[in-house]
C-alpha cells in the first residue's frame, strides 16, 4: 500500500496489518513498539490498547531516538482510525531511517471493534501493575484520617512522599520528607527510630504508594509499612489541609545506614533474579544493540547524574521510571541495564522491571564507581532541527514588533506549559494541524512561531509550506529566551488557535474540571478488572 503524506513527504509504501495481527505481535516475545500518534489528551481520553505508548506526531522527532532507539526494531503506528496520523508518522520514520514499520489498519476504533480493550488515561501498564500489585501482596493501606488521628496522638510515624521534590514541593502531607520511589530502601533504614515506628508511603494517587511501600516490604524492613490510601488526593478529600512550598528530604544515609540498605536490597536482589554485570558485558551489549535494543538507565536523582554518569546512560530516576515505564522505552522484549552508585536503587528499581514482564534486566556490578563519567544534562541531538533552515528573530525585536502590531506568535509548546507562561498575545496551537489552525489568527505582516527552547517550533517553520503571513520567523532560543531577556509572560488560555487536549490532566489541575479526583482514583482502581478482561499482559507479581 502507498501512502501519501500530508507534510508533503513523497509517497512511501507502508505495511498495514490488522489489530488481531497487533495483538499477535505484542505477544510473540520479540521486540515490538506500538506508537500512538495521537496528542497525549486525545490518546488518552479516547481510548488506546494497553501497550500502546503515546507519542504525539507533533514531537515525534524530538522523542522517537529515545523511546525506540534501534531503527531497526519492529514498529507499528496507530492512531484513531480516522486521522491520517499514522500515515504521516510512518512517513516521517521513514525518513529517519526506521525501516520496520507497519500501520494498525484502523487505528484504535478498529482495535475495540475488534472486540479488544480499550483503554484511557496514560502510563497505564505501570498503573495497572501497581493496582495488581496491591492485590497479589496484600498491601496495607491507611486511611487520611486514621493518620491524621496517629499524629494527633503524638504516635511514632514516618511519612515518606514517593514522588520527586518538585511535586512534593507543590503539595505535601504536613510533616512528611520527600523520598522518592527508588530512594525508599536506600533511605528510609536510617531514619525509623525503632522497629516499631509506623512507615507511611505516600504520593499523589496510589501508584507509587504502593509500589513504595510494597518496596519496603518486599525488602523485609523490620517496621510496619503502610501505602496512604489514595495519597494527597485521600487526604485533601478527608478535608485535610495539605502543605505547600515544604524542602523537607530524607538526606541520605550513614555509613551504617547504606550498610542495612545494601543488605536489604542483596536479598531483594537474590530472591527477585536481579542480575548483575561487568563492563565486559556491558560492552558485548552495546556491540549487539544494532540487532538488539539496549536502554541502559542511571535510576539515581537528577541532581546526581547530572553530576557525573556513564556516558551511555540516560538519566531515569528509578520511581519514575516504574511509575512511568511507558515514557522512557517504547521497545517491549529489550535489554535493559540499570545503574547507580549505592547498589541499592539499581536492585529496587529492576526488581520491579521484572515482575512488569520485562524479560532481560541487568544492573551494572559496582555502578558508576572507577569508571568514566560524563557530566551534565545535554540535549539529545535532533538532525532533523539542526537541518531546519529558518529565518530566526531576535526577543527584542520580536518585542518591537509587536508593539507596532506587525507580528503574530504561534506558540507550540504543549498547553500545559502555554497556560504556565507565554508571550503577551501568542497564540496557542498544536504543531500537527498546522497550517489549519492558523485561520483564526489575525493576519499581521511576520508571523512568529516559538516553543520552549525553539526546537519545536524550528521543526514546524521548516514544513511549514504555506502560513498566509507574508514573512515566517522563529523565535531566536523560544519563549526562554524571551523569558531570560527580562521581557514579561502572561498565563491562562489569553488566544486558543487550537483545542487544548494535547496533554493529559492531572486531577489537581486547574482546567481537569469538577470531581477530577474523585474519577481519576476510580479509574485507576477499576484498572485491575480491565486488565482481567484484556488477559495475560506478562505481569509476574508473586503472591
Amino acid at each position: 500500500m502507498t501512502i501519501a503524506s500530508d507534510d508533503g513527504l513523497p509517497g512511501i509504501a507502508t505495511p498495514v496489518v490488522s489489530p488481531a495481527e497487533v495483538r499477535a505481535m505484542l505477544r510473540d516475545g520479540s521486540e515490538m513498539a506500538l506508537l500512538d500518534v495521537r496528542e497525549e489528551g486525545v490518546f488518552s481520553e479516547e481510548g488506546h490498547p494497553f501497550f500502546a505508548n503515546s507519542l504525539p506526531l507533533s514531537r515525534l522527532e524530538l522523542l522517537i531516538r529515545g523511546l525506540v532507539p534501534r531503527p531497526l526494531a519492529r514498529i507499528v503506528v496507530n492512531d484513531g482510525g480516522y486521522e491520517g496520523l499514522a500515515e504521516r508518522a510512518a512517513a516521517k520514520l521513514a525518513l529517519m531511517a526506521y525501516r520496520n514499520v507497519a500501520i494498525m489498519a484502523g487505528g484504535s476504533r478498529a482495535w475495540a471493534a475488534a472486540g479488544f480493550e480499550l483503554f484511557t488515561g496514560i502510563n497505564v501498564p505501570s498503573k495497572a501493575f501497581g493496582e495488581l500489585v496491591e492485590h497479589r501482596s496484600g498491601t496495607p493501606h491507611i486511611a487520611a484520617s486514621e493518620l491524621k488521628r496517629r499524629l494527633d496522638r503524638g504516635d511514632d510515624v514516618l511519612i515518606v512522599d514517593s514522588r520527586p521534590i518538585g511535586e512534593f514541593r507543590n503539595m505535601s502531607i504536613p510533616g512528611a520528607f520527600d523520598c522518592p520511589g527508588a530512594e525508599l530502601v536506600y533511605r528510609v533504614p536510617d531514619r525509623v527510630r525503632s522497629p516499631d515506628t509506623l512507615v507511611v508511603v505516600n504520593c499523589a494517587g496510589r501508584t507509587r504508594s504502593i509500589i513504595g511501600a510494597q518496596s519496603l516490604r518486599n525488602a523485609r524492613l523490620a517496621n510496619p509499612v503502610v501505602a496512604l490510601e489514595n495519597g494527597t488526593m485521600g487526604w485533601e478529600l478527608a478535608g485535610l489541609e495539605l502543605a505547600r512550598g515544604r524542602e523537607d528530604a530524607l538526606p541520605p544515609p550513614s555509613p551504617e545506614g547504606l550498610a542495612s540498605a545494601r543488605a536489604l536490597a542483596d536479598d531483594v536482589a537474590e530472591r527477585f533474579g536481579i542480575r548483575r554485570i561487568d563492563d565486559v558485558a556491558l560492552a558485548r551489549f552495546e556491540g549487539d544493540s544494532a540487532e538488539r535494543t539496549l536502554y541502559v538507565f542511571d535510576v539515581r536523582g537528577p541532581e546526581e547524574y547530572a553530576a557525573g554518569h556513564l556516558a551511555v546512560a540516560r538519566s531515569a530516576p528509578g520511581g519514575q521510571l516504574v511509575q512511568a515505564t511507558d515514557a522512557y522505552m517504547a521497545t517491549r522484549n529489550a535489554r535493559i541495564v540499570l545503574v547507580d552508585d549505592d547498589g541499592v536503587r539499581a536492585v529496587m528499581t529492576g526488581s520491579w522491571l521484572v515482575q512488569m514482564g520485562w524479560p532481560e534486566v541487568y544492573v551494572l556490578d559496582g555502578g558508576i564507581a572507577g569508571r568514566p563519567l560524563a557530566h551534565g544534562n545535554p540535549l539529545p541531538t535532533i538532525p532533523e532541527v539542526e537541518r531546519a533552515e529558518i529565518a530566526t528573530i531576535a526577543p527584542a525585536e520580536l518585542k518591537t514588533l509587536l508593539d507596532k502590531g506587525e507580528a503574530a506568535v504561534i506558540d507550540l509548546a504543549p498547553s500545559i506549559t502555554y497556560e504556565a507562561g507565554h508571550i503577551p498575545g501568542a497564540w496557542f496551537a498544536v504543531r500537527a494541524r498546522l497550517p489549519g489552525s492558523l485561520k483564526g489568527v489575525p493576519q499581521r505582516r511576520v508571523l512568529v512561531l516559538t516553543s520552549p527552547d525553539a526546537r519545536l517550533a524550528r521543526l514546524a517553520a521548516a514544513e511549514l509550506a504555506t502560513s498566509g503571513f507574508a514573512e515566517t520567523r522563529v523565535l531566536d532560543g523560544g519563549t526562554a529566551s524571551w523569558q531570560a531577556a527580562g521581557l514579561p509572560l502572561a498565563t491562562g488560555r489569553e488566544a486558543m488557535a487550537d483545542t487544548p487536549d494535547d496533554c493529559w490532566r492531572r486531577p489537581y489541575d486547574p482546567y481537569a474540571g469538577e470531581g477530577a479526583r474523585e474519577r481519576y482514583l476510580r479509574w485507576e482502581i477499576e484498572l485491575v478488572d480491565q486488565v482481567e478482561r484484556e488477559g495475560d499482559v506478562g505481569f509476574r507479581v508473586p503472591a
